[in-house]
């Protein structure tokens, strides 16, 4: 497009030398002066207008040019406070956010991914790979850890663990972890059979072991073992998995209602949160799942096909067919929003405006240009047509009159 409305501008500056050169020839000619003559200096205008923007015309330095490249700073301070004012305010965003349907949005989606949307789905894409490539990983890392940090600092684990666990156990779903637990013991008491045969000829008498009776009793305590474990397993109603049931159901009520164990359990989760190892965990998955964000960015299709892909068609469906689990998402969804807003939204502002603030000039420069440069180009054409034409029409007054 910067070709082109070049070309046109030389153009006009050849149909100007050329007309006025055979102007005496024909009337008619004085027109095509006229409007090549006036195109051409709407054309010059506007490119020195466009060419300002971005850059000093002819590395001439003309004062006031260049503007985007000199203002670099203060373009980042302002889209900060853009962001801050009209998206950031917790007040601003709980409006914004009542009027989303994002569970309705996501279900239509994830329901039918690549119907009529493979353009939309492949910019989307691309635009976030620009984003998390271009933004400051540590130091964006850092905010979601800090933020999951608070979040759960400021979470009472112990009454959601505890509902939790009374909720499973009132559907039966604990069954799984106590076969989970039986299997377990099997497999630790086959690795330590050696374990139980040593501890039982060590405290044997010498009769004992001298008439063979230690083994013996030891190949009993083993099998005894073994046919508990077994009958616990193969009994549902087996009177140890009873007493592990009543242990269980003890700690779901404990942890709801005793201060003493959701004390100790929350001091329990501040230590692990204080821990070093898990923020390097934390660090190591948040790159894990930015790297995979990144290779979906990239490659979208890849979310249509397999299993994957089936359990989100699913969930895309369940969210269009459930209202009340549609409204549970949006509400939280809206609570998030509002909460990270108010959180974290200096931050936010600060990472925008100190991402920009990194970039050279030229950087800058590029990317603006990229974005808008094409509709720039039109308002040079314009204004070498628009130019044209009120010169034709200046000139056709004057020879009337």
């Amino acid at each position: 497009m910067r070709m082109l409305a070049t070309g046109l501008l030389v153009l006009m500056a050849a149909v100007f030398l050329t007309s006025r050169q055979y102007e005496g020839l024909h009337p008619a000619i004085g027109f095509v002066r006229a409007f090549a003559e006036a195109a051409m200096v709407g054309g010059l205008a506007d490119w020195f207008a466009v060419t300002a923007l971005f850059r000093h015309p002819l590395h001439l330095p003309i004062p006031h040019t260049a503007i985007i490249p000199r203002n670099k700073d203060r373009i980042a301070d302002t889209m900060g406070t853009f962001l801050r004012d009209n998206f950031l305010i917790p007040k601003v965003v709980a409006r914004r956010m009542q009027r989303l349907d994002l569970a309705g949005a996501a279900g239509r989606w994830l329901a039918n991914p690549g119907e009529g949307r493979g353009r939309l789905r492949a910019g989307i894409g691309r635009l976030a790979a620009d984003m998390l490539e271009s933004l400051d990983q540590e130091r964006l890392g850092g905010m979601a850890k800090q933020a999951l940090g608070n979040r759960l600092r400021a979470m009472a684990v112990a009454p959601l663990i505890g509902r939790a666990l009374e909720t499973a156990m009132r559907e039966d779903r604990h069954r799984p972890l106590l076969d989970g637990m039986i299997r377990w013991a099997a497999k630790v008491l086959e690795a330590n059979e050696h374990l139980i045969r040593a501890m039982v000829h060590e405290r044997s008498g010498a009769v004992m072991r001298w008439t063979g009776l230690d083994e013996t009793l030891a190949n009993k305590i083993i099998d005894g073992l073994h046919k508990l474990i077994a009958a616990m397993a193969e009994e549902p109603d087996h009177p140890l998995r009873a007493k592990a049931e009543e242990g269980l159901a003890q700690l779901a009520f404990d942890l709801q209602h005793d201060p003493d164990k959701r004390a100790r359990l929350e001091a329990l989760k501040n230590e692990l949160l204080d821990n070093p190892a898990l923020a390097d965990w934390w660090l190591g998955i948040w790159e894990s799942g930015r790297a995979a964000m990144l290779r979906i960015a990239r490659n979208p299709d890849a979310m249509l096909k397999g299993e994957f892909a089936a359990a989100m068609r699913q969930l895309g469906e369940t969210l269009q067919r459930d209202a009340r689990l549609a409204g549970t998402i949006n509400r939280f969804a809206r609570r998030a929003a509002v909460g990270a807003a108010s959180d974290y939204g200096d931050g936010i502002v600060r990472l925008v405006s100190d991402t920009i603030r990194g970039w050279d000039a030229q950087t800058v420069t590029g990317r603006l240009e990229n974005v808008v440069g094409r509709d720039l180009q039109y308002i040079r054409i314009n204004g070498t047509v628009v130019g044209g034409l009120v010169g034709l029409g200046i000139h056709a007054v004057d020879v009337l009159l």
